[in-house]
């Protein structure tokens, strides 16, 4: 007796399983919905992954998220171009501009394996301050120890965001390593 499989569907359905955090229960309904239910929505999703992989590309001088060389963040000559916020993604940026409050330029720095020097010195260049915007891990701290080394010769002020106790959330929810920060960077009151 044969197997019910419908290779095609079975096709998108691995597709959608090789995206973060989606689930073969998930893939297969999203599946399912574009080719029985809603086949507009599904041209209309293929076109937009065809489109976004041709014309999406790094900038040149951030590494954001960009149609053009430069992002809209680099040529937007009314932003601080004296405070730079290094990220690890350009998922970061997004989700610190979508707050409305940082106005100055960003660094996307991954991973230190990556790290081109010569290309980040550039990038400091009329920077009065560096910003670190990683989440709270020990390799996060450590490259912001290397990048802050390699930079010890540039008059720059370093900085890093904040980290701890977010408000509304009761302690038993919290990280450990959220807790400890927040122990540790602790303000008089």
């Amino acid at each position: 007796m044969k197997k019910y499989k419908i290779e095609a569907f079975e096709n998108l359905v691995a597709a959608f399983q090789e995206l973060p955090s989606i689930g073969k229960k998930s893939a297969i309904r999203m599946a399912y919905n574009i080719v029985m239910e809603d086949s507009f929505s599904g041209m209309k999703l293929a076109h937009a992954i065809e489109e976004g992989v041709n014309r999406i590309q790094r900038c040149k001088r951030c590494h954001n998220m960009s149609e053009d060389e430069l992002c809209f963040i680099c040529s937007d000559e009314f932003r601080d171009a004296t405070t730079l916020c290094i990220v690890q993604t350009a998922k970061d940026i997004i989700t610190i501009e979508e707050g409305g409050q940082y106005k100055g330029i960003y660094y996307i720095v991954t991973q230190l394996t990556d790290l081109d020097e010569y290309h980040l010195r550039e990038a400091v260049k009329g920077i009065e301050e560096v910003i670190f915007a990683f989440p709270p891990s020990l390799a996060t701290d450590t490259m912001i120890l290397y990048i802050e080394d390699k930079l010890a010769d540039v008059n720059i002020r370093f900085t890093k965001i904040a980290q701890g106790v977010p408000t509304g959330v009761e302690l038993d929810n919290i990280d450990m390593i959220s807790l400890t920060k927040a122990m540790e960077s602790r303000v008089k009151v």
